[in-house]
Formats: structure tokens, C-alpha cells, sequence
């Protein structure tokens, strides 16, 4: 058998690139594979990426990562079929350095932060798949094995970024039976415009971006829309909960077509040309549905873990994918140093995300991940809000405006919402985001 690396990272998206490109800084010989034929080749995500995570990974990574636009303006939209509200912002101070977050392509995006570990003495192999994982004579995780022959890949450690529904996770007995309500579908379509027509329909100046978050775009089963541009293209798409959407029988494609209808997004993408259509599960289930996440021998982060956060409207992936890879890569480093890679000097990996932001927010945000797929929250607030609104701006007739109050209790009675179900909701809102 092959010299043992020190560590063998599977799958170099976002969370393995992260934790390949931190081992190898420590001093250790690391490999790190993806099955695709490139990094990035197999991957989908539906958002931006938030430049916070890289200050410690790359310093001024605004200089070389390759950014197709810096976000200025992040929108809010709630929506029934024939009405929209949104709350929109922007500000120049995310445009220039140090940057709040951008658009990316992901092929673009993992190639970059792959390349950053092989700098630091990563050795990367692509078109190779993990079927299992080795086992010393004590029955610890000892490497994995690949579909290549005689190419088993021998390590001190494992760090398991395999992606959701992780087989390597399952084999080491690390994940608890899935829930089917932990995953959702997400699908996004590409669609062409010339950069200007982009910039003149989203208000925009060349370079900046546009992220719009949707509640209400999926016909009452829990999840969300999305839609953002990039230089010459928008990106529209739905995150739709598995078993919601397997009991109304719907086609995504036919949700993200009646989302491209509405009159508050077609105006935006009228005249475009379709590129890509992509569709990829999600893990949405955040630290209910995470696994232990580490055995003898081995750790697991990225969507591997569940560690996508859903609260709302917001779903994001590879931010926490980038945080769970650093913190998974330095807790084997420490292990590797110790010269004892069991689980309980693997747990350093667990303290490391509690005290970062990615369990904390996991933590913080659990109540509205929970309050977001309600019937409530999906199609009668929606409603409400629009209707509220379109209530005070219409001029019916001269007579004096009646009161937000006195509206908003006609507008409760007629939906048949309970004002203590309301009140109940916006304290959970509130505690979890003060």
C-alpha cells in the first residue's frame, strides 16, 4: 500500500478546498479529489458568495477571486400571484474594498480556491471517485478507497465533503436515518441578456449586482425563489421542499415558468435566452438534521454536515460550506500535530464551529427555519402585507383613510389569522435576529 497521506479531502467544492488549502498551510501532505473532471464541474448553488468568510482563508481574495458582480443592491420581495412588495437597499460602500459579497460562478469559484490549496502544497486528483473507506486492524478509518484500480488512498484522516446525502458520512454510521423534510430541491435557470440591458433594467452601474430574495413564489410549498445577475446573465430559480412538492405533483420547471410570468419579474426577464437548467438537492435542515460530525480517523463538513442554513427567504450554502471546511481542516491539522486522529481529539472540530458563526447562527436562526415552512409564513403573510399595503395606497374615493390599525384587523378577521399566532411569530422574528 501506498505512504499515507496525512490527510485526504473528498470533494473540492467550497468546504474541501477550504479544508485542503488549511492542512496544506500547516505542514501536511494532503490530497484532495473530486470526481468531476474539474473542480466546480458538478456543482450548483443559487446566491452570492460573502467575502467575510476568505478575509482569514485570502487576504484581499477581492484581487484575484473571479467575481462576475459585487452586490449593491439585496432586495426583499414578498408576492402573491397578481401582487409584490419589496424592500430594497443598496449602498455604494459595497462596491469597493473590502466588498460585502458577490456573484460568482462556480466552476470559476472552486478552480480558484482548489488552485489556492494546490499553491500551498495540496495534491489534487480529479475523475476519481470514493466507493468506501479503509479500516486499520482496530477498525478505524484509515483513508478511502477509489474507482481507479489500485488506487486506494491511505491517511491519518478523512475529512468527508462529499456532498448531501454523503455516502462516506453514512458508511462511518455518522448520519441519523434522513428525514425527508431536511431536503429540498433547488433549481435555477441561467438566462442571457447583454451586460448593459442588465445594468439598465436592475438600475445598475457596470459591475454592480443585484440579489432578490422572493417569499410567495411557490404556490404554498415551503421554500423560496431567487433571482440574481451576474456580467451578461440572471439567474432565477425556486428552493422547493421535497416532500411538499412531491405530494402536489407539480414540476419545478412549471413553478420557475409561472415565477418568469409574474408581473414583477417579467418586466426583468423579458427577451432573455435560456443557457442552463440545473437541479441539485439540497440539505435544509440545519443543525436538526446534522450529523456527528466526527468517528476515529475522520470529520465531515459542508452540505456533507447540513450545514446550508434556510431561514425565510435566505438560504446559504457555501459561505458555511467555507467556515465548516477551514475549522474541519484545522482541527485535523491540530489532531495530525498530536499524533492522535481518535474522535475525541477530532471533536477540536465541533468546539471550533460552536464558536464561530457557523453553529451560532445555526443556533440563533433555528426558530424562523422552523416558523418559514409554515402556511402562514409561505401564502397568508405574503397576502397580508400586499394587501395591506395595496389597501392604503389605492384612492377609492375622497373619503378620509381609515388607520393601519383598524386595516390590519379587517385584513387579520378576513384571512382568519389569529392575532396571538401573529404576535407569537413576530417575537420569534425578533428574538432571533436581535
Amino acid at each position: 500500500m501506498a505512504e499515507p497521506f496525512d490527510a485526504v479531502v473528498v470533494g473540492a467544492g467550497p468546504a474541501g478546498s477550504a479544508a485542503a488549502l488549511v492542512l496544506a498551510r500547516a505542514g501536511c501532505s494532503v490530497c484532495l479529489f473530486e470526481r468531476g473532471p474539474f473542480p466546480g464541474s458538478k456543482n450548483m448553488y443559487g446566491g452570492v458568495v460573502y467575502g467575510r468568510i476568505l478575509d482569514g482563508l485570502v487576504p484581499a481574495w477581492w484581487n484575484e477571486m473571479p467575481v462576475q458582480r459585487w452586490i449593491t443592491r439585496r432586495s426583499t420581495m414578498v408576492m402573491t400571484p397578481t401582487q409584490a412588495l419589496t424592500v430594497d437597499f443598496r449602498t455604494d460602500a459595497w462596491g469597493k474594498p473590502p466588498y460585502n459579497g458577490a456573484t460568482t460562478l462556480r466552476p470559476e469559484l472552486d478552480r480558484w480556491l482548489t488552485g489556492k490549496a494546490v499553491e500551498a502544497g495540496a495534491t489534487l486528483v480529479c475523475s476519481t471517485v470514493a466507493t468506501g473507506l479503509l479500516r486499520d486492524e482496530r477498525g478505524r478509518i484509515a483513508g478511502v478507497r477509489t474507482d481507479r484500480p489500485d488506487s486506494d488512498l491511505p491517511a491519518r484522516a478523512v475529512v468527508a465533503c462529499d456532498g448531501v446525502n454523503s455516502f462516506l458520512a453514512k458508511e462511518a454510521g455518522l448520519h441519523r436515518r434522513a428525514e425527508p423534510e431536511h431536503f429540498a430541491l433547488g433549481v435555477k435557470e441561467v438566462l442571457s441578456l447583454p451586460a448593459e440591458e442588465i445594468d439598465r433594467r436592475f438600475n445598475l452601474s457596470p459591475g454592480e449586482g443585484m440579489d432578490i430574495e422572493i417569499l410567495g413564489a411557490t404556490q404554498g410549498i415551503p421554500g423560496g425563489g431567487f433571482l440574481y445577475t451576474n456580467v451578461d446573465t440572471i439567474a432565477v430559480g425556486l428552493v422547493l421542499g421535497l416532500p411538499a412538492l412531491a405530494e402536489r405533483g407539480v414540476r419545478p420547471e412549471e413553478l420557475i415558468a409561472d415565477l418568469k410570468r409574474h408581473p414583477a419579474i417579467a418586466p426583468l426577464v423579458r427577451g432573455s435566452t435560456l443557457v442552463e437548467y440545473s437541479a441539485h438537492v439540497v440539505p435544509e435542515g440545519g443543525i436538526d438534521a446534522m450529523p456527528d460530525l466526527a468517528t476515529d480517523g475522520m470529520v465531515v463538513a459542508g452540505d456533507a454536515a447540513c450545514m446550508a442554513l434556510a431561514a425565510g427567504v435566505w438560504l446559504e450554502g457555501v459561505n458555511f460550506a467555507i467556515g465548516s471546511g477551514a475549522a474541519a481542516g484545522e482541527a485535523v491539522a491540530a489532531a495530525i500535530a498530536a499524533g492522535d486522529t481518535s474522535r475525541g481529539a477530532l471533536m477540536g472540530y465541533r468546539r471550533r464551529l460552536e464558536s464561530s458563526f457557523v453553529l451560532q447562527n445555526h443556533r440563533r436562526l433555528r426558530p424562523i427555519a422552523r416558523l418559514s415552512t409554515s402556511e402562514r409564513m409561505q401564502t397568508r403573510y405574503p397576502a397580508l402585507a400586499c394587501d395591506l399595503v395595496e389597501a392604503v395606497f389605492t384612492v377609492a374615493d375622497p373619503a378620509p383613510k381609515r388607520g393601519m390599525l383598524r386595516l390590519t384587523r379587517e385584513h387579520l378577521k378576513r384571512d382568519r389569522l389569529k392575532t396571538r399566532e401573529v404576535v407569537a411569530d413576530l417575537l420569534t422574528a425578533f428574538r432571533s435576529l436581535r
